[in-house]
């Protein structure tokens, strides 16, 4: 569970940089317009620091989900996936805030990195609710 909670703690951890990232670069570069980047923050909080926060009171009545292979197959592909996702929130927002226009197939590429990164989030997800079912049966 101490696995769970620091994994949570260092979602958190990169949230709070990654909101003051964005308020600042955006700050220094007097952009005012609705960004990408900001989404990063909340991604962070949300899918990172909540979900395994949620994931180490549950494991605190139940020890069994961690010693289940499909959790730990969810757990390595998750934190795989997710720091994918932000990155590419990252990426495009960066580039928004420079005004840098982008060829269609950068465009693509990005497009198609985070397309990937959600693909493998929705299949890990399933792999924890997965496992949550065999605990539970």
């Amino acid at each position: 569970m101490k696995k769970i909670l620091n994994t949570s703690m260092i979602y958190f951890i990169l949230a709070i940089a990654a909101g003051v990232f964005y308020r600042e670069f955006t700050k220094f570069h007097g952009y005012t317009d609705k960004t990408v980047l900001s989404y990063a923050h909340t991604h962070l909080f949300v899918f990172g620091m909540i979900l395994f926060l949620i994931i180490a009171l549950f494991c605190n009545q139940n020890h069994d989900l961690l010693q289940n292979k499909t959790f730990k197959r969810f757990y390595i592909l998750y934190n795989i996936a997710l720091p994918f996702m932000v990155c590419t929130l990252f990426a495009r927002g960066i580039l928004q805030v420079l005004n840098i226009a982008l060829t269609r197939r950068t465009d693509a590429m990005i497009s198609g990195i985070a397309g990937i990164s959600h693909i493998l989030i929705t299949i890990s997800l399933f792999m924890l609710f997965t496992a949550l079912k065999k605990i539970f049966s």
